[in-house]
């Protein structure tokens, strides 16, 4: 264990946060509208921590096997929390969408453990981490639209509307992503099956 995995834990700790405040809410006693600054907060911690723990693995020459497993199940951790808890509530994303996040990294973790098994290493795509970006991106819209939404500046529909078509943006980018991954490393799955 070095910082940079204590930083990548940090994510996987924090991720269980998001649902806990989001869908109690009313029985924590926290008024709408702080809820948006709350999980605001939570989220920048997250992203600045997901920038640190590579920077500072790679600054430090500890870039470890370890390490990049860790870092991609945090994103998919703290991802998938956040867009799950989104299915409830205010934001109410369809289930569907989420489960694209969802299967893709659960298809991409269980494809590189089946390679690294016969030993082919499958090297991390641009797209997967552009997918990531992406993601962070979209839920950090969605936790900023919830200010406008909570103080009545924006309605129920148009809040929803712009999660749902932001979401679905974020979705179809996450299955071009697996078209590309699967593409890129065709030659290395063929041999590892």
């Amino acid at each position: 264990m070095n910082p940079s995995h204590y930083l990548t834990l940090l994510r996987i700790v924090l991720s269980p946060i998001f649902p806990i405040l989001y869908l109690e809410r009313e029985w924590l006693g926290i008024p709408l509208v702080w809820l948006p600054y709350i999980l605001l907060f939570l989220l920048i911690i997250c992203e600045c921590s997901d920038v640190l723990d590579g920077m500072l693995a790679r600054k430090r020459n500890e870039v470890t096997e370890l390490g990049k497993v860790l870092d991609p199940m945090a994103d998919s951790i703290t991802h998938i929390s956040l867009f799950l808890t989104f299915t409830q509530g205010i934001v109410s994303l369809p289930l569907l969408l989420v489960f694209v996040f969802l299967y893709r990294d659960l298809f991409i973790s269980t494809l590189r453990t089946l390679c690294a098994l016969r030993g082919v290493a499958l090297a991390a795509r641009f797209s997967g981490k552009m997918k990531a970006v992406l993601q962070a991106a979209v839920a950090f819209l969605i936790i900023l639209l919830m200010i406008p939404y909570s103080t009545g500046l924006i309605s129920l529909a148009l809040f929803q509307h712009i999660c749902l078509f932001s979401v679905s943006v974020a979705a179809l980018y996450t299955l071009a992503s697996i078209g590309d991954y699967v593409y890129a490393n065709w030659v290395y799955i063929k041999r590892a099956f």
